[in-house]
């Protein structure tokens, strides 16, 4: 019975992501990623305010303002989260994410990133 239960909720979990779509689960990965990887620091709401960002050299990013954000190109951006701030002339307070994220990850978080500036 318990067997039944697994492999029942195995299918009802591939049903949901299904009719939620690729898109959907994606943002919803990239927010887990943010969560996981980001928020210590550059907090839940992405204003660089996370309980880990007093302990730093530096503040981390303020992803909500916009000025600063739209002059970071993609490239940039991409580079920083999967090799570290210190690949892109930034304190190395931001570590590298490249053992932890894959590319599509990345991607996805820098979509979700992005959405934190709204104009």
């Amino acid at each position: 019975m318990r067997k039944l239960a697994v492999v029942s909720m195995a299918g009802a979990l591939a049903l949901g992501l299904s009719v939620i779509g690729p898109a959907r689960a994606h943002a919803q990965s990239a927010a887990l990623d943010f969560k996981i990887y980001c928020s210590r620091c550059h907090g839940e709401n992405g204003k660089g305010d996370g309980p880990d960002a007093g302990t730093l050299k530096t503040k981390p990013r303020n992803f909500t303002d916009c000025a600063v954000m739209s002059k970071i190109s993609d490239a940039t951006m991409f580079k920083a989260i999967k090799d570290g701030g210190a690949a892109v002339n930034l304190p190395n307070d931001m570590p590298a994410w490249s053992a932890g994220l894959d590319d599509d990850q990345i991607h996805g978080l820098m979509a979700y990133i992005r959405k934190f500036c709204k104009k």
